[in-house]
């Protein structure tokens, strides 16, 4: 909320400055988060190994997670920065590589309704 006033102060006066008040505090933000996404990662671990679930599927579920929030970031400050067009080509690149991604774990599924029908 702090920095949400300081950059409508900053930005009637200096832009630049607002901008890159904006884009620290987002990274403060994430950085600040790192150690509850670990926390959390650490219990989806442990849920899969119970579970038996193969870890791959959860590292590469993981992973797109991680390219959504990112892409997210990256197409916020960009649009913060006025660059609407280059905001929305980081969003149609995050979608498509969480749908590259997600190819090995839609194959599996189909495989496993396959094996489900009678044939």
């Amino acid at each position: 909320m702090i920095t949400a006033f300081l950059a409508l102060i900053l930005k009637e006066q200096k832009p630049n400055f607002a901008f890159l008040l904006t884009v620290f505090a987002g990274c403060a933000i994430f950085l600040f988060l790192i150690d509850q996404i670990f926390q959390i990662i650490q219990m989806l671990r442990r849920i899969a190994v119970h579970a038996n679930v193969n870890l791959v599927y959860l590292e590469t579920i993981l992973k797109i997670i991680g390219i959504a929030y990112i892409a997210d970031f990256a197409s916020q400050i960009t649009k913060d920065a006025g660059q609407g067009a280059i905001a929305s080509k980081i969003e149609l690149g995050g979608k498509i590589l969480i749908l590259a991604m997600s190819v090995p774990i839609l194959t599996v599924l189909i495989e496993m309704v396959l094996k489900m029908i009678p044939t």
